[in-house]
């Protein structure tokens, strides 16, 4: 009795060391970044396409003030309400004391710099296909904007949801840096597939998630509920996206639809950066769109 009580508790303290191991947050390898120059041109052209003003500007801002990244606007979901987080240059209540290394663990592996795990309502389930120049050009880019010393708002997450080690586990399952699109494509459908799969995030609000909050890659961009609950996310194959890619590129330009409506809810705020881009990259962001495989 006392040598299988003995087995049980070793038993348990090496499911728990397991536990742990696998629940450690990753981080980046600083040499993949050393020698990389940022360039505040080119990370405009990344912030715009990540959306970073979408989320993190203050609820109802526009113009100049999308630009003051003071955070609070909140996201519903299955698993309670999360916040914004301030990421403005303020050393204390946002992110002014952050490194490249920081920012590059937080887009790829979802870690903070106190190696804590973020959730993946800030998608860097998306960002982690990022390439380390775009993340040293962003870190140039955002250094240069306004500081705001406005205080994060708590996330709103009922247990078990507010044990953050958890999501080490999360992770193993869901955080895959492949592509999904993966058929033979021209360089402007490459580029569009890092704009829309990486930078852009689309998949994170037009495809459908499983139980755990994961997206559903055998139905990639086809649509999912509204996690407010008002209303769904359109499905944005070609099944049921029919404009052409000049029509596609017109909307990303000024909000308008082919039958003349505007864009609304937060997708207005999408396109406000999208706007921002080349016409080139909106054109490639188009020709992405026109080769994704219909889901009706």
């Amino acid at each position: 009795m006392r040598g299988f009580l003995s087995f049980t508790i070793l038993s348990c303290l090496v499911l728990a060391g397991a536990g742990w191991w696998l629940t450690t947050p990753e981080r980046v390898e600083p040499s993949a970044y050393a020698g990389l120059v940022g360039v505040p041109a080119r990370g405009e052209v990344v912030f715009h396409a990540g959306g970073c003003a979408s989320c993190h500007s203050a609820p109802d801002s526009s113009g100049a003030a999308r630009l003051i990244l003071s955070g609070g606007r909140a996201f519903v979901s299955d698993f309670g309400t999360f916040h914004a987080p301030n990421i403005s240059q303020d050393p204390d209540h946002g992110i002014g004391a952050w490194d490249i290394i920081d920012l590059a663990n937080a887009m790829i592996h979802g870690t903070s710099p106190q190696g804590q795990h973020y959730y993946p309502a800030f998608p860097y389930t998306s960002y982690s296909r990022a390439t380390a120049q775009d993340i040293v050009d962003l870190h140039a880019y955002m250094v240069t904007l306004p500081a705001d010393a406005t205080p994060d708002q708590p996330h709103d997450l009922a247990f078990p949801f507010t044990l953050r080690r958890g999501l080490g586990l999360w992770k193993a399952l869901y955080l895959d840096e492949d592509w999904t699109l993966t058929s033979e494509l021209t360089d402007t459908e490459e580029r569009g597939r890092y704009l829309t799969e990486a930078l852009g995030h689309c998949a994170e609000c037009h495809t459908p998630r499983g139980a755990l909050g994961a997206l559903d890659r055998s139905r990639w961009m086809a649509g999912a509920p509204n996690p407010s609950g008002r209303g769904t996310i359109p499905n944005i194959t070609p099944a049921k996206l029919d404009w052409s890619e000049s029509d596609i590129v017109a909307y990303f330009t000024s909000g308008f639809t082919p039958d003349y409506d505007t864009a609304g809810g937060s997708m207005a705020a999408v396109v406000e950066g999208l706007s921002q881009l080349t016409e080139d990259d909106r054109a490639a962001l188009a020709a992405y769109l026109k080769r994704l495989p219909p889901i009706d």
